[in-house]
């Protein structure tokens, strides 16, 4: 292909050019007005100076024509996996690579959506920025037309780009689609233990209608309890009560049974995450007699602003007789009905601090202290010289739940705390010792000698004999501390030691932390997968079952990667709910969402692209409905039509060569410029020469 053109290479600039331009016709006009004979040729001799300035040239191209472009977006996002969209899809693409090939100067670029996914981007279908990382790798001018293949559901329309030809899209899905979906539509990231909380959901029903008589039973599991059906209604939003029972992370589970006919069950299941939290710790502390550790405890309980503690201790026992009448003491007389009958249900911890059976807590107080634990309270027994003697707490109601019993023996020799076997799988001693100073634990002074009975022995004393036992009773739990003198190492006795991490471990296990269950199973969404942890106080742990959001499962083997922590990984490239087992142990876990923002609305939609359409002259057609032709249309006509669509030629071409060649050298202007005066001259000089004769 050739091509010609007029070009100009001016010698002077072109404002200067015109002023001579305008000095050359004010000399001919006046040349005119007093009769000059030579006039024409003056402006012959103008015309040529003037032309040789502005250096007109003839310029001949070689060019090649370039392809014209069409650009194909194909949405291979997950809620193109739906019915037969793939198979759309493949028909639609194939069909265009078709007549394209059928086309002389025009050839097709295929991108995907997965080829500009970002792993930082939320779920959804981010069809505008793949069209915009796609046009940067193209050549803007030879871009005719952009086709995209999608359901429509398109999540970034107000990123919309400026294209330069039409844009058409292809909707995939059938007019018959139609789904119901479960959404949240309120609820608490926290809530406060034992009180009740709402959780507001909604089932709505997409697409095409169906027949229903509006009502569907939900089903309810909370942290892989066996589910609770809840009736709902469609297009109605259903109040859920909620009341924890424990701190740390809640999961409830709600899951839509899939009706025949629905388009997808991916948007019929979510999670809720509640942390559950204490409005107010409440802790009775209990001191049979004052000593330096009582200091120690109430410090441990005061340093946390969220617990409430009540603390009595004991200075006037019934045997103390000093003749002082009771009505002139300023003592607070012992409220033992009030706390230990009518109230003691309002406390997550009691705390015996060295108390010894003296008469003031009469046998039926301590039977409902039993009683209490195994109604899920928590009691701790830090002991004393009493506790070996025959005052001993543990020759009441109590004896029966302590997880060891004192063999009377009382030895008032330094020794350094150990923790046992059990101890370093146990939550509240397995790290214990990276708390130590350097040269390790301080020593402490007395100990009650211990026979446990049962429970976990987490820390002994001088050969292997027990210091400190936990045990779980009924619903509650107990713990006993056979030593008055944790608090040496809070005042740094030879080097001290971890005794505020101790105590606070210890009084959250009792009151039931999640972090510190020695017998847990727990899930963890990874960028590959899933890791599961078991936490046992088995020397193994057999393999755990994950089931995938598909319903698929598959069997993880775990292997100990710290005393009582096991550990495996699980590979796990959807996003959605996971489902992870072991014997008893049921837990749930979301990777990404329960629903992807994909399945949020599943059904095919034209109205988020019909205005990028519009506004470039195209279309959104369903592919259904047959696939359209292909048509060249001119640029700014309408690019759609019954049963096709157009793409617009953009005509860009390469330039192999340029010959220029010079319509007016400056010598021939300049001869035919100096002739063309010298003529004038001497037709004006003859003119005048017959006017002097005459």
């Amino acid at each position: 292909m050739n091509a010609s053109g007029l070009i100009f290479s001016p010698g002077l600039p072109w404002p200067v050019i015109g002023v001579l331009a305008a000095l050359a016709l004010v000399a001919l006009m006046v040349a005119i007005w007093r009769g000059l004979s030579g006039w024409a040729l003056r402006a012959v001799a103008a015309l040529a100076v003037l032309t040789a300035l502005a250096g007109p040239s003839l310029q001949q191209e070689e060019r090649d024509p370039l392809a014209d472009i069409l650009l194909a977006i194909v949405d291979d996002s997950a809620s193109q996996t739906l019915s037969d969209r793939s198979d759309q899809n493949a028909a639609a693409l194939a069909a265009f690579e078709g007549q394209v090939a059928a086309r002389p100067g025009l050839e097709l670029t295929t991108r995907r959506l997965s080829e500009f996914a970002d792993p930082t981007t939320p779920d959804g279908t981010y069809m505008m920025q793949a069209i915009t990382a796609a046009m940067a790798d193209l050549p803007r001018d030879r871009v005719a037309g952009v086709v995209a293949i999608t359901d429509g559901v398109v999540h970034d329309t107000e990123l919309a780009p400026t294209l330069p030809a039409p844009f058409q899209a292809l909707l995939t899905g059938r007019a018959t689609d139609w789904d119901l979906r479960l959404s949240v539509t309120d609820a608490p990231a926290f809530a406060i233990l034992g009180e009740e909380t709402e959780i507001r959901l909604r089932v709505d029903a997409l697409g095409a209608p169906q027949a229903t008589d509006g009502i569907v039973v939900l089903s309810v599991s909370r942290d892989g309890d066996p589910p609770e059906p809840v009736f709902a209604r469609i297009g109605s939003e259903i109040v859920l009560p909620l009341t924890l029972t424990h701190a740390g992370r809640n999961l409830i589970h709600v899951t839509l049974p899939v009706a025949g006919g629905e388009l997808t069950d991916r948007n019929n299941a979510t999670v809720i995450e509640v942390n559950g939290v204490r409005d107010r710790l409440r802790v009775l502390l209990v001191s049979g007699t004052p000593h330096p550790g009582t200091r120690t405890w109430r410090n441990l309980l005061k340093s946390d602003g969220a617990v409430d503690l009540v603390h009595f201790t004991i200075l006037r026992p019934p045997e103390k007789q000093d003749g002082v009448p009771v009505n002139e003491l300023s003592l607070i007389a012992f409220p033992t009905q009030e706390l230990f009958v009518e109230k003691i249900d309002e406390f997550d911890l009691i705390v015996f601090d060295r108390y010894r059976l003296r008469g003031i807590l009469p046998g039926g107080y301590l039977d409902s202290v039993r009683s209490y634990v195994e109604r899920g309270g928590a009691v701790l027994i830090a002991a004393g010289p009493a506790l070996a003697g025959a005052e001993s707490i543990a020759r009441s109601g109590l004896a029966g739940m302590l997880p060891a019993f004192p063999t009377g023996r009382l030895v008032e020799d330094a020794f350094r705390p150990a923790i046992s076997d059990a101890g370093r799988r146990h939550p509240i001693s397995r790290d214990l010792e990276d708390f130590a100073p350097e040269g390790g634990w301080g020593p402490w002074l007395r100990r009650v000698e211990l026979e446990p009975t049962g429970g976990h022995t987490i820390l002994n004393g001088p050969d292997d004999a027990a210091l400190l036992t936990v045990d779980r009773v009924g619903e509650g739990r107990v713990a006993l501390l056979g030593s008055d003198h944790a608090w040496l190492w809070a005042r740094g006795y030879e080097g001290g030691g971890p005794q505020l991490e101790l105590l606070r471990r210890l009084a959250h296990w009792l009151m039931r932390e999640p972090e510190l269950e020695e017998e847990a199973l727990i899930a963890t969404a990874t960028e590959t997968g899933l890791r599961v942890e078991r936490r046992s106080m088995n020397d193994s742990a057999p393999d755990a079952t994950v089931t995938f959001p598909d319903g698929t499962a598959a069997d993880v083997a775990l292997s100990e990667r710290a005393p009582g922590v096991f550990e495996g990984e699980v590979v796990a490239p959807d996003q959605g709910l996971y489902r992870v087992e072991q014997d008893d142990l049921t837990t749930v876990v979301v990777r990404g969402l329960a629903a992807l923002r994909e399945f949020e609305q599943p059904i095919a939609d034209a109205a988020p692209l019909a205005p990028m359409g519009d506004a470039t002259n195209g279309t959104v057609t369903r592919i259904e409905d047959g696939l359209p032709g292909l048509r060249p249309v001119r640029m700014g006509q309408l690019a759609h039509g019954r049963g096709w669509i157009g793409y617009t030629p953009r005509n860009a071409y390469v330039t192999q060569a340029i010959r220029v060649i010079p319509l007016a050298p400056a010598w021939l202007m300049l001869a035919i410029a100096a002739l063309s005066l010298i003529g004038a001259w001497l037709l004006e000089g003859r003119g005048g020469a017959r006017r002097t004769d005459a």
